[in-house]
């Protein structure tokens, strides 16, 4: 899921096609044909990008009408994105995460991101990706955002996926060991290992608070310290967005999505 400030955009697996909902009421506004199985939403404040899991593209969309931009081949499973102001890192679900110029699509470099990496986010400066690393405890990568260049390799929990920035922390998703973990951005030193209520999914900053998707539950944190301040029975917790005002997550199980 993606905010592009006026409407969330939402992937739908089974029918290879993001959908366009607005934010105020959650009319569907349009459904629009992407690649195979697209996975992750980005907004590059112009347009959408889709990662296609099923066929190794992503699609660029211009946000006002949907229509189709571009389809850009980066890697075997591309999934979760992020904008760094200019360009769109792709994590490829391989070895490696694909920085595309977001003005063309121009593939500028693939850049070592550990084993199996799947989603990835931007602290203003830098680029952090997530990868499983085919062990018991998974990684994070953080990257350069200017060339690439990987400054540091730091140990999570297991199974990382989603990842979010909150102004000074990391915080990442850790599905298998029901755990999310804060890390300081500057440094990467784990800062907090917090225990959650769900399999954690996708992680959002809502300027206050850190909120993660999963299943059965959506779960908030305090940054501060990562207590608990609070939990929500919605099965197959997937996609999280935040638009300003309220989160929004996708039921996977239901093919819904909820606002918060």
């Amino acid at each position: 899921m993606a905010f592009d400030g006026a409407n969330i955009w939402v992937a739908n697996f089974g029918e290879n096609t993001v959908a366009k909902l607005r934010a105020s009421d959650g009319e569907v506004l349009g459904t629009f044909k992407v690649g195979a199985e697209p996975f992750g939403v980005t907004f590059d404040g112009a347009n959408i990008w889709v990662s296609n899991i099923g066929d190794g593209t992503v699609s660029k969309l211009r946000a006002g009408d949907g229509s189709t931009l571009g389809t850009f081949t980066v890697g075997p499973y591309p999934s979760w994105m992020t904008f760094d102001g200019t360009h769109i890192w792709v994590p490829d679900g391989d070895k490696s995460v694909v920085k595309l110029k977001a003005a063309d699509g121009k593939n500028l470099g693939s850049f070592a991101a550990g084993l199996s990496p799947i989603a990835a986010a931007f602290d203003g400066a830098n680029v952090w990706v997530t990868a499983s690393n085919n062990a018991r405890t998974g990684i994070v990568t953080k990257l350069r955002a200017s060339d690439g260049k990987v400054l540091g390799t730091f140990p999570v929990g297991s199974a990382p996926l989603g990842i979010a920035y909150d102004g000074a922390n990391m915080w990442v998703a850790n599905r298998d060991g029901a755990t999310v973990n804060k890390l300081r951005a500057s440094d990467g030193k784990l800062l907090g290992t917090f225990q959650s209520t769900s399999s954690p999914y996708g992680v959002v900053f809502d300027g206050t608070d850190i909120w993660v998707s999963g299943d059965p539950n959506l779960v908030e944190y305090r940054p501060s310290d990562g207590a608990l301040l609070g939990f929500w029975h919605r099965p197959g917790g997937t996609g999280i967005a935040f638009d300003g005002a309220s989160v929004w997550v996708a039921s996977f199980s239901f093919n819904q999505v909820h606002k918060f």
